[in-house]
This record gives C-alpha cells, sequence and structure tokens, in this order.
C-alpha cells in the first residue's frame, strides 16, 4: 500500500507538501495540486480519515443510528443526512436500533467504539437520562424526531401533537362527523402525542371519538388490514380514518376495497409522513408531509458543527410541523 512518503517521491515535492494537497491546505499551487492528486489516484493511496480529521478539525465521520433499514421513512431521512455529508465529504456510518433499548444502546456505543463524535441519533426506547448521558459525553451528538428539554438545542424534532390535530381538523373541515383512528401499537411518544393530537381536535368540534373506533397495530401496511379489519369487523359506522403513517393508511385502503367498500366515495382516509408511497397508492393518498429529510440535513449540519468544537446555542431548539398534502383518498360530504 502507498504511503505519503511514496507520493511525495513520486511527485517530487516534499512531505509537507503532500500533507497540504491531503488537508485541502493552502501554499500548494494548483498544477502541482492536481499533479499530487493524480499520482495519489495511480498509486492508489487513500488518507486515513481519522488522521486526516485531526488536521482540518472537521469530523472524518457521521454515525446515523435509524429504527429500521428497509422502512421507506428512515431511507428519506438517511437521504437528508447524506445530501450533507456529501458535499462535505464525510463517510456515514449506519447502524440500526429497532426500536428496543438494548439495541440502541448497542448501536451508540458502536459508533463510540469507531471514535465516531459526529452522530444524528433516532432513539425511542432510551430514556431522557441516558440520552443526556450520551450528549455530554459525544460532542457531536444529535437527536432526531425526539424532544428532551435538557439538551433542546440538540433536538431537530417534529411536533406530532400539532400534526395530529392538523389532520383531524382536515378530516372535519371536509364535512366528516365519524372518524376513526388506526395508530401503531408501539408505546413511544409519537402515536401517543398524534393521538392527543386528534383526540383534541375532535373534542374542540364538540364531536366523539369512543375507544372502539380506535385500533391498534403493527405500523406497517399488514397493520393497517388489520386494523382495519377489526374495525369493519365491530360494524362501527364511520366516514373517515386516519392512520399513524402511511403504510398503515395504505393497508387500509387495500382492506376497504377488499370488502367492497370504496375510497374515498364511502370511506376517505388519511395518512401520515408523505413517503413516496403516498403518491402511488390507489387512489393517491392524501396524508401530512413530515419534513423528514429536511430535519435530517438539519441534524446532519448541526452534528458536525458541534462535533468541530462549536457550543450549542443556549435557548434554541430545531421544531418543525407537518403540512397536508392534498391528493385523492380523502373527500368533503
Amino acid at each position: 500500500m502507498a504511503t505519503i512518503k511514496d507520493i511525495a517521491l513520486a511527485a517530487g515535492v516534499s512531505l509537507a507538501t503532500v500533507s497540504r494537497v491531503i488537508n485541502d491546505g493552502p501554499k500548494v499551487g494548483d498544477k502541482t495540486r492536481k499533479r499530487v492528486k493524480a499520482i495519489m489516484e495511480e498509486m492508489g493511496y487513500r488518507p486515513n480519515a481519522n488522521a486526516r480529521a485531526l488536521v482540518t478539525q472537521r469530523s472524518a465521520s457521521l454515525g446515523v443510528v435509524l429504527a429500521e433499514l428497509h422502512d421507506p421513512f428512515f431511507a428519506m431521512l438517511a437521504h437528508g443526512v447524506e445530501s450533507v455529508t456529501r458535499k462535505k465529504k464525510v463517510q456515514i456510518l449506519l447502524s440500526a436500533g429497532s426500536i428496543e433499548k438494548d439495541t440502541e444502546m448497542r448501536a451508540i456505543e458502536t459508533l463510540l467504539e469507531h471514535r465516531v463524535e459526529a452522530m444524528v441519533v433516532h432513539s425511542k426506547a432510551l430514556d431522557d437520562k441516558t440520552l443526556v448521558d450520551f450528549a455530554n459525553q459525544i460532542p457531536g451528538f444529535v437527536l432526531i424526531n425526539r424532544y428532551i428539554p435538557e439538551i433542546a438545542n440538540r433536538c431537530v424534532w417534529l411536533d406530532n401533537v400539532t400534526g395530529g390535530r392538523i389532520m383531524a381538523e382536515y378530516a372535519i373541515n371536509q364535512g366528516h362527523k365519524s372518524i376513526a383512528v388506526i395508530s401503531s401499537r408501539y408505546r413511544i411518544d409519537d402515536p401517543n402525542h398524534r393521538l392527543e393530537g386528534i383526540q383534541s381536535a375532535i373534542q374542540q368540534a364538540n364531536l366523539a371519538l369512543p375507544e372502539s373506533m380506535i385500533e391498534y397495530a403493527a405500523p406497517d401496511q399488514e397493520g393497517g388490514e388489520l386494523a382495519m379489519q377489526n374495525l369493519i369487523a365491530t360494524g362501527a359506522n364511520f366516514t373517515a380514518v386516519l392512520a399513524y403513517n402511511d403504510a398503515m393508511a395504505s393497508g387500509a385502503m387495500t382492506m376497504l376495497q377488499d370488502h367492497n367498500i370504496g375510497v374515498p366515495d364511502q370511506v376517505s382516509v388519511m395518512g401520515y409522513d408523505d413517503v413516496l408511497l403516498a403518491k402511488y397508492c390507489r387512489p393517491k393518498l392524501t396524508t401530512l408531509r413530515y419534513p423528514i429529510e429536511m430535519m435530517a440535513a438539519k441534524a446532519a449540519e448541526l452534528a458536525l458543527k458541534y462535533a468541530s468544537g462549536h457550543k450549542p446555542e443556549e435557548g434554541l431548539t430545531f421544531k418543525y410541523t407537518p403540512t397536508v398534502v392534498k391528493r385523492d383518498s380523502l373527500t368533503r360530504i
């Protein structure tokens, strides 16, 4: 394997010059810089990322902890992070937490073992204290999709209570008074907060949402089918279904159509997230747009900024709000 000395000898320059080229330093002419880079390419030389980070005072890699790698939502999150790391020429290290305490802990610890000082962490299972401790230990630690007041300036999060309220208000404003909800069975903040917002809007409109009109299942298409099947089996009358996410909404529409119940002619359906699937459902899914790519890019920028020595500003937090995307699955009655 070629070394920096080999590159210097082949290029006829000093070690210092090669080092400046590697680290994008000054005092190197364009012609010399191009020649040294060409020789590095020819000889297959790869700079040591961690050593380069020490010289440039920039993080050589950014760790990302996701809940699930196969979920389209987390693919969008990863893409948002990658949009930043690609521009800054920073390597991404991905790890899955699976919404389990032990797995999330191992994912973060594995990144620490690789000396990663910039992290974007999606954690739903670890308690607040554990995450605050990590934030105090890791310079570039940033949480996404979670808010902890003690480290508010390291949190990039969505207001899910407002999101739930927005989706319920939209359905109500379209004339729907009998509304059912299919939610995630996971006992984490996101489904609880969305349901809280939905219930608040329904109560404010002097309508009712009995427990019998709420079904819980896995937050995927199969879960949406199961939850919808259970609602249909109760014989309950409803004109609109508000789903925890687009996958559950898609599954719910499939089950309704399997029972010859027209969407949206007989029952309207609304999702949450606006993943790619939403555009290709039939009918196309009315949903709430979760700006996860924008949020992930912001989280990545913060993580790299904090890891490079900038101190998080006091009194800041990074809160986002979802917006309605009007398509074809919810209609006025």
